[in-house]
Protein backbone atom coordinates (compact mmCIF):
# COMPACT_ATOMS: atom_id res chain seq x y z
CA UNK A 1 0.00 0.00 0.00
CA UNK A 2 1.19 3.55 -0.61
CA UNK A 3 0.50 7.03 1.20
CA UNK A 4 0.55 8.45 -1.34
CA UNK A 5 -1.96 9.41 -4.08
CA UNK A 6 -1.53 7.42 -7.34
CA UNK A 7 -1.91 9.45 -10.72
CA UNK A 8 -5.66 9.50 -12.34
CA UNK A 9 -3.58 7.61 -15.47
CA UNK A 10 -2.67 5.09 -13.38
CA UNK A 11 -5.48 4.14 -11.37
CA UNK A 12 -7.86 4.24 -14.54
CA UNK A 13 -5.53 1.05 -16.08
CA UNK A 14 -7.25 -1.00 -13.37
CA UNK A 15 -11.35 -0.19 -14.59
CA UNK A 16 -12.34 -3.23 -16.40
CA UNK A 17 -14.26 -2.94 -19.81
CA UNK A 18 -17.83 -2.61 -17.87
CA UNK A 19 -17.20 0.49 -16.26
CA UNK A 20 -18.50 2.60 -19.11
CA UNK A 21 -21.66 0.93 -19.33
CA UNK A 22 -22.52 1.57 -15.46
CA UNK A 23 -21.48 5.37 -16.88
CA UNK A 24 -24.52 4.98 -19.96
CA UNK A 25 -26.68 3.65 -17.02
CA UNK A 26 -26.15 6.76 -14.81
CA UNK A 27 -27.18 8.75 -17.77
CA UNK A 28 -30.37 7.06 -18.52
CA UNK A 29 -31.00 6.69 -15.26
CA UNK A 30 -31.40 10.62 -14.65
CA UNK A 31 -32.91 11.25 -18.26
CA UNK A 32 -35.39 8.74 -18.78
CA UNK A 33 -37.60 10.38 -21.65
CA UNK A 34 -37.31 14.21 -22.79
CA UNK A 35 -34.84 16.86 -22.28
CA UNK A 36 -37.19 19.41 -21.38
CA UNK A 37 -34.61 21.74 -19.66
CA UNK A 38 -32.19 20.75 -22.55
CA UNK A 39 -34.79 22.46 -24.93
CA UNK A 40 -34.79 25.53 -23.45
CA UNK A 41 -30.76 26.13 -23.53
CA UNK A 42 -30.07 24.52 -27.01
CA UNK A 43 -27.00 23.62 -28.56
CA UNK A 44 -25.09 26.61 -28.84
CA UNK A 45 -21.26 25.42 -27.89
CA UNK A 46 -20.23 26.55 -24.49
CA UNK A 47 -17.92 27.09 -21.53
CA UNK A 48 -18.64 25.91 -17.93
CA UNK A 49 -16.17 25.95 -14.98
CA UNK A 50 -16.13 23.11 -12.39
CA UNK A 51 -15.55 24.91 -9.18
CA UNK A 52 -14.26 22.84 -6.02
CA UNK A 53 -16.14 25.02 -3.01
CA UNK A 54 -14.97 22.78 -0.11
CA UNK A 55 -11.54 21.53 1.64
CA UNK A 56 -10.96 18.33 0.02
CA UNK A 57 -9.03 15.44 -2.37
CA UNK A 58 -10.06 15.59 -5.70
CA UNK A 59 -11.17 11.51 -6.96
CA UNK A 60 -12.94 10.64 -9.35
CA UNK A 61 -11.46 11.78 -12.54
CA UNK A 62 -12.16 8.99 -15.03
CA UNK A 63 -15.47 8.61 -14.26
CA UNK A 64 -16.30 12.75 -14.33
CA UNK A 65 -14.88 12.37 -18.42
CA UNK A 66 -16.46 9.65 -18.91
CA UNK A 67 -19.62 11.07 -18.16
CA UNK A 68 -18.95 14.07 -20.35
CA UNK A 69 -17.12 12.20 -23.08
CA UNK A 70 -21.07 10.15 -22.88
CA UNK A 71 -22.61 13.74 -23.57
CA UNK A 72 -20.49 14.67 -26.23
CA UNK A 73 -17.91 17.04 -24.24
CA UNK A 74 -14.77 17.38 -22.94
CA UNK A 75 -12.87 18.08 -19.92
CA UNK A 76 -9.67 20.08 -19.24
CA UNK A 77 -8.18 19.63 -15.24
CA UNK A 78 -6.58 22.22 -13.52
CA UNK A 79 -6.11 20.35 -10.62
CA UNK A 80 -4.92 16.42 -10.81
CA UNK A 81 -6.26 13.53 -9.33
CA UNK A 82 -5.45 13.08 -5.63
CA UNK A 83 -4.78 16.79 -5.27
CA UNK A 84 -6.37 19.04 -2.38
CA UNK A 85 -8.67 21.81 -3.22
CA UNK A 86 -8.01 24.36 -0.67
CA UNK A 87 -10.48 27.40 -0.65
CA UNK A 88 -9.01 30.88 -0.12
CA UNK A 89 -10.63 34.04 0.32
CA UNK A 90 -9.98 34.48 -4.04
CA UNK A 91 -13.24 33.80 -5.98
CA UNK A 92 -15.52 33.72 -3.28
CA UNK A 93 -13.70 30.73 -1.42
CA UNK A 94 -14.08 28.95 -4.60
CA UNK A 95 -11.35 26.97 -6.92
CA UNK A 96 -10.98 26.09 -10.06
CA UNK A 97 -10.70 22.41 -10.24
CA UNK A 98 -11.73 21.93 -14.24
CA UNK A 99 -13.36 23.47 -17.82
CA UNK A 100 -16.07 21.67 -19.74
CA UNK A 101 -16.50 22.66 -23.02
CA UNK A 102 -19.36 21.25 -25.66
CA UNK A 103 -23.01 22.29 -26.50
CA UNK A 104 -25.11 23.90 -23.80
CA UNK A 105 -27.60 21.04 -23.29
CA UNK A 106 -24.87 18.52 -23.32
CA UNK A 107 -23.03 20.05 -21.12
CA UNK A 108 -26.51 20.53 -18.44
CA UNK A 109 -26.84 16.99 -19.20
CA UNK A 110 -23.82 15.78 -17.61
CA UNK A 111 -23.69 18.35 -14.70
CA UNK A 112 -25.81 16.77 -12.23
CA UNK A 113 -24.69 12.99 -12.51
CA UNK A 114 -20.89 14.12 -12.93
CA UNK A 115 -21.04 16.41 -9.60
CA UNK A 116 -22.86 13.47 -7.30
CA UNK A 117 -19.91 11.11 -8.67
CA UNK A 118 -17.36 13.55 -8.05
CA UNK A 119 -18.48 15.05 -4.58
CA UNK A 120 -18.96 11.39 -3.15
CA UNK A 121 -15.70 9.87 -4.45
CA UNK A 122 -14.25 13.08 -3.59
CA UNK A 123 -15.39 12.11 -0.12
CA UNK A 124 -14.43 9.05 0.36
CA UNK A 125 -10.85 9.71 -0.50
CA UNK A 126 -10.54 12.66 1.34
CA UNK A 127 -11.84 10.16 4.53
CA UNK A 128 -9.14 8.00 3.34
CA UNK A 129 -6.02 10.30 3.22
CA UNK A 130 -7.32 11.40 7.34
CA UNK A 131 -7.39 7.98 8.22
CA UNK A 132 -4.09 6.69 6.90
CA UNK A 133 -2.21 9.64 8.30
CA UNK A 134 -3.92 9.48 11.34
CA UNK A 135 -2.73 5.39 12.11
CA UNK A 136 1.14 6.95 10.51
CA UNK A 137 1.18 9.47 12.77
CA UNK A 138 0.11 6.80 15.83
CA UNK A 139 3.49 4.84 14.28
CA UNK A 140 1.31 2.07 12.38
CA UNK A 141 3.33 0.58 9.58
CA UNK A 142 0.80 -1.95 8.36
CA UNK A 143 -1.93 -1.64 5.42
CA UNK A 144 -5.25 0.59 6.41
CA UNK A 145 -7.86 -0.97 4.64
CA UNK A 146 -11.76 -0.15 3.28
CA UNK A 147 -14.21 -3.18 3.71
CA UNK A 148 -17.32 -4.37 1.30
CA UNK A 149 -19.59 -2.86 2.55
CA UNK A 150 -20.26 -0.49 -0.23
CA UNK A 151 -23.42 0.92 -2.20
CA UNK A 152 -24.72 -1.49 -5.01
CA UNK A 153 -23.89 -0.16 -8.21
CA UNK A 154 -21.47 2.04 -6.96
CA UNK A 155 -18.72 -0.16 -5.10
CA UNK A 156 -16.56 0.10 -8.21
CA UNK A 157 -16.51 4.32 -7.16
CA UNK A 158 -16.40 3.95 -4.07
CA UNK A 159 -13.15 1.42 -4.59
CA UNK A 160 -11.57 3.88 -5.94
CA UNK A 161 -11.77 6.57 -3.96
CA UNK A 162 -10.42 4.40 -1.39
CA UNK A 163 -7.55 3.72 -3.45
CA UNK A 164 -7.00 7.71 -4.08
CA UNK A 165 -6.80 8.18 -0.70
CA UNK A 166 -3.84 6.00 -0.06
CA UNK A 167 -5.65 3.00 1.45
CA UNK A 168 -5.96 -1.15 0.60
CA UNK A 169 -9.52 -1.76 -1.17
CA UNK A 170 -9.63 -5.06 0.12
CA UNK A 171 -11.93 -7.61 -1.70
CA UNK A 172 -14.00 -6.35 -4.54
CA UNK A 173 -16.59 -8.98 -3.84
CA UNK A 174 -17.43 -12.14 -2.60
CA UNK A 175 -15.49 -13.91 -5.81
CA UNK A 176 -12.41 -11.81 -4.23
CA UNK A 177 -10.49 -14.05 -1.53
CA UNK A 178 -12.41 -16.17 0.38
CA UNK A 179 -13.41 -14.68 3.68
CA UNK A 180 -15.39 -17.13 6.22
CA UNK A 181 -17.39 -15.14 8.79
CA UNK A 182 -19.02 -16.01 11.70
CA UNK A 183 -22.12 -17.94 9.47
CA UNK A 184 -20.25 -19.50 7.46
CA UNK A 185 -18.44 -20.93 10.41
CA UNK A 186 -21.64 -21.71 12.45
CA UNK A 187 -23.11 -23.13 9.21
CA UNK A 188 -20.18 -25.47 8.70
CA UNK A 189 -20.05 -26.85 11.98
CA UNK A 190 -16.19 -25.70 12.88
CA UNK A 191 -13.45 -23.49 11.46
CA UNK A 192 -11.45 -26.75 10.66
CA UNK A 193 -14.42 -28.00 8.41
CA UNK A 194 -15.00 -24.71 6.66
CA UNK A 195 -11.06 -23.96 5.23
CA UNK A 196 -11.30 -26.94 4.43
CA UNK A 197 -14.18 -27.10 2.35
CA UNK A 198 -12.92 -23.26 1.09
CA UNK A 199 -9.44 -24.78 0.25
CA UNK A 200 -10.88 -27.58 -1.84
CA UNK A 201 -12.77 -25.23 -4.12
CA UNK A 202 -10.42 -21.69 -3.69
CA UNK A 203 -7.45 -23.93 -4.76
CA UNK A 204 -3.91 -22.46 -4.76
CA UNK A 205 -4.82 -19.00 -6.62
CA UNK A 206 -6.91 -17.65 -3.51
CA UNK A 207 -6.41 -16.40 0.02
CA UNK A 208 -9.02 -17.60 2.62
CA UNK A 209 -9.55 -15.56 5.88
CA UNK A 210 -11.11 -16.36 8.81
CA UNK A 211 -13.20 -14.65 11.24
CA UNK A 212 -12.04 -15.24 14.91
CA UNK A 213 -13.98 -14.13 18.27
CA UNK A 214 -10.67 -15.27 20.47
CA UNK A 215 -7.16 -17.12 20.46
CA UNK A 216 -8.43 -20.36 20.80
CA UNK A 217 -10.53 -19.99 17.39
CA UNK A 218 -7.69 -17.64 16.05
CA UNK A 219 -5.29 -21.27 16.70
CA UNK A 220 -8.02 -23.50 15.00
CA UNK A 221 -7.74 -21.34 11.81
CA UNK A 222 -4.07 -20.70 11.36
CA UNK A 223 -3.68 -24.72 11.69
CA UNK A 224 -6.28 -25.29 9.40
CA UNK A 225 -4.27 -23.28 6.92
CA UNK A 226 -5.73 -20.14 6.83
CA UNK A 227 -3.86 -17.21 5.27
CA UNK A 228 -5.57 -14.37 6.74
CA UNK A 229 -6.96 -14.21 10.56
CA UNK A 230 -9.17 -11.63 11.35
CA UNK A 231 -9.69 -10.57 15.11
CA UNK A 232 -12.88 -9.60 14.85
CA UNK A 233 -14.63 -6.65 17.85
CA UNK A 234 -11.70 -7.07 19.79
CA UNK A 235 -10.23 -4.24 22.70
CA UNK A 236 -7.58 -2.32 21.82
CA UNK A 237 -5.38 -4.49 24.34
CA UNK A 238 -7.01 -7.73 23.62
CA UNK A 239 -6.16 -6.74 19.80
CA UNK A 240 -2.25 -6.11 21.33
CA UNK A 241 -2.13 -9.07 23.78
CA UNK A 242 -3.82 -11.79 20.95
CA UNK A 243 -1.51 -10.60 18.46
CA UNK A 244 1.93 -10.92 20.41
CA UNK A 245 1.05 -14.02 21.77
CA UNK A 246 0.03 -15.59 18.41
CA UNK A 247 3.22 -14.53 16.49
CA UNK A 248 5.33 -16.15 19.03
CA UNK A 249 3.36 -19.48 19.10
CA UNK A 250 3.82 -19.68 15.42
CA UNK A 251 6.72 -18.43 14.63
CA UNK A 252 9.00 -20.96 12.37
CA UNK A 253 5.27 -22.88 11.80
CA UNK A 254 3.02 -21.60 10.29
CA UNK A 255 2.96 -18.42 7.62
CA UNK A 256 -0.23 -16.10 8.28
CA UNK A 257 -1.55 -12.47 8.38
CA UNK A 258 -3.01 -10.52 11.03
CA UNK A 259 -6.13 -8.41 10.65
CA UNK A 260 -8.56 -6.16 12.87
CA UNK A 261 -11.85 -5.14 12.39
CA UNK A 262 -14.40 -4.11 14.36
CA UNK A 263 -16.24 -0.27 14.32
CA UNK A 264 -12.89 1.31 13.92
CA UNK A 265 -13.19 4.94 13.21
CA UNK A 266 -10.36 7.90 13.54
CA UNK A 267 -11.85 8.76 16.96
CA UNK A 268 -11.04 5.67 18.47
CA UNK A 269 -8.48 3.39 15.69
CA UNK A 270 -5.41 4.63 18.25
CA UNK A 271 -5.79 1.85 20.59
CA UNK A 272 -5.72 -0.73 18.37
CA UNK A 273 -2.28 0.36 16.36
CA UNK A 274 0.08 -2.38 16.86
CA UNK A 275 2.80 -3.60 14.56
CA UNK A 276 2.33 -7.29 15.21
CA UNK A 277 -1.12 -6.47 13.63
CA UNK A 278 -0.72 -6.69 9.28
CA UNK A 279 -4.29 -4.83 8.33
CA UNK A 280 -6.43 -2.82 10.17
CA UNK A 281 -10.27 -2.71 8.08
CA UNK A 282 -12.70 0.01 8.53
CA UNK A 283 -16.03 0.79 6.55
CA UNK A 284 -15.33 4.46 8.26
CA UNK A 285 -13.38 5.46 5.00
CA UNK A 286 -16.43 4.69 3.00
CA UNK A 287 -19.57 4.37 4.82
CA UNK A 288 -21.30 7.79 6.14
CA UNK A 289 -18.33 10.19 5.01
CA UNK A 290 -19.16 13.79 4.07
CA UNK A 291 -18.75 14.75 0.45
CA UNK A 292 -16.63 17.52 -1.37
CA UNK A 293 -19.12 20.27 -2.44
CA UNK A 294 -18.31 21.11 -6.43
CA UNK A 295 -20.39 22.78 -8.95
CA UNK A 296 -20.50 23.76 -12.47
CA UNK A 297 -21.23 27.26 -13.82
CA UNK A 298 -21.48 28.14 -17.31
CA UNK A 299 -19.69 30.84 -18.25
CA UNK A 300 -21.11 34.21 -18.78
Amino acid sequence: MTDLPTSAGQLAHLLPPSWKAQITTWLAEDTPSFDYGGFVVGEDPRTATLWGKSAGIVAGVPFFNEIFAQCGCTVEWHLEEGAEVLPSKENNGKVKVATVRGPTRQLLLGERVGLNMLARCSGIATKTRKMVRLVREAGYTGILAGTRKTTPGFRLVEKYGMLVGGADAHRMDLSSMIMLKDNHVWSRGSITDAVKAARSVGGFALKIEVEVQNEAEADEAIEAGADIVMLDNFTGDGVKVAARSLRERWQGKKSFLLEVSGGLKEDNVAPYVCNDIDIISTSSIHQGTGYVDFSLKINQ
